[in-house]
């Protein structure tokens, strides 16, 4: 390897101080290193004498790392530190030492450090501080979080450190020796990672902020020589990745090696949309879901064990078949998602259908709410089971007024109503049925509604319209309450089921943005729950549509896979 000379700076003004710049090469530690080639231009500032000298030399550092790696992986990055000639003398001054050496590179994002090593037996010419790899923060302090590795002797540096000095050795030494020229070598370094989920990871010097600046003592390469003639003279200086004092940086800031993370496949959830309940006859869609949605790879449906048809494609986390089901009793439908490139294949949970030849006896529940403010909106929940969609709900309160919900695909039906006094109240929910399915009673429900605290605010809850929704496709659900300062969180509802967690309500907004997987109609609606001093409120129920291959059959419906994520 040629050795690089660190040529003098100072014009020889008597003292003659050497001050020069280092340049690094590397040896690679095993095949395909990355070499990057750039200039190098450092400014020395001399104690006496000369003043402030600036110089540009080509550098050249090697990196031995992986070109990828899988994610979670452990591997190692190797850097050889360079072999390094300085001259003896210079315009009648002698040089008596280069101290306080140090090399700063970016802590790697996208990556764990697992540990570092000086490899033994790799450095020469050396005394003073053993070299050591350490972790520091910007200010150069040692910090196990901070986000520069620092190559020095125990960060005894010149500047940048608690324990820094531009007029005394320390740290990495390297003395005169006889001859024309001292020569030393830096020892080769190892730095131990494990890959992160995904991305890339980049081999950096340290070049952001103060460090990127010409002559900075955060610059990534800095170092002291120091000279006599009649005095000693020190020359701490600073060197950064340019091509002239005034250039900005080049690509010696810039990634010097660059190892790539192959993402680990993704673990996917199959799960089956289908009714709980089917008429002996009738054509049925059974529909798999896969979540995280994978384009690609197939499905393959089985009843009781056996499977049914050939493998079905899955397109946008979907694969649906028809079956008709010819015996009466429970069947148990699974599913079988193949895999695909980056996705892990999975099994469903078994299903069951309730295959029957007459109507479908159904049972029906009121869910919802159990207690209310006078003169504050609220809606009434019921479902029946099993999950039937058609037909309708009619609420009577006490007799008297009555409200009406539709049937959504789940099985759900909720209307709103307003109570006027206070006391317990007696809902009755009557589920009208529908083709192939019996009509349901549930048993009275009572509802306490009282006064809201006389100092809290009424609110109002309106959701935005929600319409027709595309399968798998983003949508963002809006609640907004009145008054806009009203302090609490909604909570999105299809049906019975909370969409996600509450939300918090800002500037009298709360937004969800989620994912709907399964086709059919639904009731969603938003629920504010006030804190200290306002009064809950629920908003109107707003229609879900979502188009595409009925999860349906014989009119019923499944809330299964219904929605992908929130």
């Amino acid at each position: 390897m040629n050795k690089n000379k660190l040529r003098g700076l100072a014009a020889p003004l008597g003292v003659g101080v050497v001050a020069g710049t280092m340049m690094l090469t590397g040896v690679p530690a095993g095949a395909a290193p990355t070499t990057t080639t750039f200039n190098n231009t450092c400014l020395a500032t001399p104690s006496a004498v000369a003043g402030p000298q600036s110089q540009t030399q080509e550098a050249s550092i090697v990196i031995d790392a992986p070109a990828s790696v899988n994610a979670g992986e452990e591997y190692e990055v190797v850097v050889t530190a360079p072999p390094l000639s300085v001259p003896n003398s210079n315009s009648g001054s002698s040089l008596q030492s280069v101290s306080r050496l140090k090399v700063d590179m970016e802590v790697p994002q996208n990556a764990e450090i697992l540990g570092t090593e000086i490899v033994p037996g790799t450095s020469s010419g050396l005394s003073g501080v053993a070299p050591n790899l350490l972790r520091v923060n910007e200010n150069g302090a040692p910090d196990a979080n901070g986000g520069i590795l620092r190559l020095s002797g125990n960060n005894q540096v010149i500047g940048n450190s608690p324990t820094s000095s531009k007029s005394s050795r320390g740290g990495i030494v390297a003395l005169a020796q006889s001859g024309t020229n001292t020569t030393f070598q830096l020892p080769q370094v190892k730095v131990r990672l494990k890959a992160g989920p995904s991305g890339n990871v980049d081999i950096k010097l340290r070049s952001v902020g103060d460090a990127g600046a010409y002559g900075n003592d955060k610059n990534y390469l800095t170092f002291l020589p120091e000279a006599s003639l009649i005095i000693t003279a020190w020359a701490p200086t600073q060197c950064s990745p340019r091509d002239t004092a005034t250039a900005p940086l080049n690509s010696g800031a810039g990634p010097l090696a660059t190892t790539s993370i192959v993402e680990a496949d993704k673990q996917t959830t199959t799960t089956i949309s289908a009714p709980g309940a089917v008429k002996n006859g009738d054509e049925v869609t059974l529909t798999a879901n896969v979540n995280p949605a994978a384009n690609g790879g197939t499905v393959q449906f089985a009843v009781n064990g056996t499977d049914i048809g050939g493998p079905v494609a899955v397109a946008n986390g979907a694969a649906s078949t028809t079956h008709v089901f010819d015996t009466d009793g429970d069947h148990t439908v699974t599913a079988v998602y193949s895999g695909t490139t980056g996705f892990v294949g999975s099994t469903s949970a078994p299903k069951t259908i309730n295959v029957s030849t007459d109507d479908i006896v159904t049972s029906l529940a009121m869910t919802a709410p159990d207690k209310a403010y006078v003169d504050q909106d609220v809606n009434l929940h019921a479902q029946v089971t099993p999950a039937v969609q058609g037909g309708t709900v009619e609420f009577t309160i006490d007799g008297g007024d009555k409200v009406t919900g539709t049937v959504g695909s789940d099985g759900v039906a909720v209307a709103p109503y307003k109570f006027t006094s206070t006391g317990t109240h007696s809902v009755v929910a009557r589920y009208s049925g529908t083709d192939g399915v019996a009509a349901s009673v549930a048993p009275a429900f009572p509802v306490s509604v009282t006064n809201a605290p006389a100092a809290a605010v009424q609110t109002t809850t309106t959701l935005a319209p929600v319409g027709t929704v595309t399968k798998g496709q983003p949508v963002t659900l809006t609640a907004t309450v009145d008054p806009a300062n009203a302090n609490g969180t909604v909570q999105f509802m299809l049906g019975n089921v909370p969409l996600g967690a509450p939300v918090p309500v800002v500037n009298g907004v709360a937004t969800l943005p989620t994912t709907f997987a399964s086709a059919g109609t639904f009731s969603v609606t938003a629920q504010f729950v006030g804190s200290a001093g306002f009064i809950d409120s629920d908003s109107q129920p707003q229609t879900l549509t979502v188009p595409g291959d009925p999860d349906t059959g014989g009119g019923t419906g499944s809330l299964d896979g219904l929605f992908g994520s929130s």
